[in-house]
């Protein structure tokens, strides 16, 4: 799953230790993410999304595209 939390993270100046220790996680858990080698729970996914004050749609992108 692509998504946007290298960009998030980076614009607000904080290192992935910075980011792992807000959501709880490990430093390698936020490397994974970013890197595209794992994607996180969805509790996780909604609580990255509380911390960056965003929607979840915002930062992650399954490939879905609408059919509106």
């Amino acid at each position: 799953m692509k998504n946007q939390l290298k960009e998030l993270r980076a614009e607000r100046k904080w290192s992935q230790a910075d980011l792992a220790v807000l959501l709880d996680v490990s430093r390698q858990t936020i490397n994974s993410i970013e890197n595209g080698r794992y994607d996180p729970s969805l509790p996780l996914a909604f609580q990255i999304a509380r911390v960056f004050q965003l929607p979840i749609e915002t930062i992650f992108d399954d490939g879905f595209q609408s059919q509106d």
